[in-house]
């Protein structure tokens, strides 16, 4: 799947706003959590975004995960807010977990011999 320019700037902009505004209400509510934007993927017809979302420590992933779902529509308000200037209209937002960090890790572990068979 090959994204035009517009698809990319969009996500852009979109993955820079998100990350303040998760970030922002982590930061009032739990502390010790940190959430990260790594991916944001934008349709076509620009009607729809897919965003990845990266939260450590993971225990809190499932947790936070609904939590960011059950918002969905306050998220999407206060990022329509943000970008007026820049987007003219604003996608359906659909969030999901990020699990790279444990993918990660379990390499990490496989590779020092932590693990009883890596294969």
């Amino acid at each position: 799947m090959i994204e035009s320019n517009r698809q990319k700037k969009m996500a852009s902009v979109l993955q820079k706003d998100l990350v303040e505004i998760l970030q922002g209400e982590a930061q009032r509510g739990l502390r010790g959590v940190l959430i990260s934007v790594t991916k944001v993927y934008v349709t076509s017809d620009l009607g729809e975004a897919k965003i990845y979302v990266s939260i450590f420590p993971s225990k809190h992933r499932e947790k936070l995960i609904s939590a960011i779902k059950k918002n969905t529509s306050v998220i999407r308000y206060e990022l329509a807010r943000r970008t007026k200037n820049q987007l003219r209209r604003m996608p359906v937002l659909h969030f999901y977990a990020d699990d790279s960090l444990d993918y990660i890790e379990g390499i990490d572990h496989a590779l020092k011999g932590n693990n009883e068979n890596p294969i």
